[in-house]
């Protein structure tokens, strides 16, 4: 396998796990060189067992590994491979997580629960990682759960340059489905030069993915509205806003996330909906599994192989984030 060479003798080496090796391929593409071959396979009760063909003595190891779903069996297969590493001399081990699971679970709405996403990255930082990559969080303060450097990338350029180019950009609106999105649709307004709209919702508490009631605040009658989500699961919620949207006399509606989880019914609620395009990223591989004409992916791999190279060579991952 061709290793990515910097100064002296140091070695970049990319890994991954076998929950989206189609992502890791396409960043390894980017970075001119392969993955480190890996036998990873799981015993008759479940256990999962790894071991890299290849020396990481002295090297500077980056392990792709997305939380897609069954999400527990990938975050413990990329814990394993972190424990590997360090077993065996890696200079550096960075995870590179695209989507980072649990992310929803942090804070604790009532007493008694637990708070998942610090957990993860204790248990991240436990196996023996130095450093972690991933996009989008669900929220910024997960970056302060993890005790060493995070570089937190933002798929927003991708996307929107994206909208820019295939939507008439003149009746163009930003909708935040919710209130809690209002700053990221900000920034979506001040890279598209359009307008913001917010769909109010009223979720009910005891019932997950139920929300019973919406309300558009701005005007979107007539207009291109785009709505702009960092997930969507069940696609419940982005669809009853989509419908909110139209009845508000929008013209049309273009939903933009960067992880399409796509969870039990959404693949369905995608195909019924009057939304004319889901654009995702492939930050997971549920969206390009889909096969629907109205659902385009567009590749995260550029973004998060700049970052890659950053890192290794002593470089600056903030350039990236002022390009926002």
């Amino acid at each position: 396998m061709k290793a990515f060479a910097a100064g002296g003798d140091r070695r970049l080496l990319l890994f991954t796990g076998r929950a989206h090796p189609a992502l890791a391929d396409s960043i390894a593409r980017e970075l001119g060189t392969g993955l480190v071959p890996t036998q990873a396979r799981d015993f008759a009760n479940g256990e999962i067992y790894v071991r890299f063909e290849e020396s990481v003595r002295g090297a500077d190891c980056f392990v792709v590994q997305s939380h897609t779903a069954p999400i527990n069996t990938w975050v413990m297969e990329q814990l394993i491979m972190i424990d590997a590493l360090k077993r065996a001399s890696a200079r550096s081990i960075t995870v590179v997580v695209p989507f980072y699971g649990y992310s929803r679970q942090d804070k604790k709405h009532k007493g008694r629960e637990p708070i998942s996403a610090r957990l993860l990255a204790d248990l991240i930082a436990t196996a023996g990682a130095d450093r972690i990559i991933t996009v989008d969080l669900h929220t910024d303060q997960i970056a302060g759960f993890f005790d060493g450097p995070l570089d937190h990338l933002f798929a927003l350029p991708t996307l929107a340059d994206h909208i820019a180019a295939h939507t008439d950009h003149e009746r163009l609106t930003v909708v935040s489905p919710d209130a809690g999105r209002v700053r990221v649709a900000d920034r979506w307004c001040d890279r598209l030069g359009a307008p913001l709209a917010i769909v109010h919702k009223k979720r009910d508490k005891d019932v997950a993915h139920r929300v019973s009631a919406h309300e558009v605040v701005g005007d979107v009658a007539g207009r291109v509205c785009v709505l702009v989500d960092d997930m969507v699961d069940t696609a419940g919620t982005i669809c009853a806003a989509a419908d909110a949207l139209y009845d508000n006399g929008a013209a049309d509606v273009i939903v933009a996330a960067t992880h399409g989880i796509l969870s039990g019914p959404a693949v369905e609620r995608l195909e019924e909906s009057k939304v004319s395009r889901f654009v995702f990223t492939d930050t997971l591989p549920t969206a390009a599994a889909t096969g629907l004409d109205k659902v385009e992916v567009l590749s995260i791999a550029p973004l998060v192989a700049h970052a890659i190279r950053e890192i290794f060579e002593n470089g600056s991952v903030t350039n990236l984030l002022e390009e926002m």
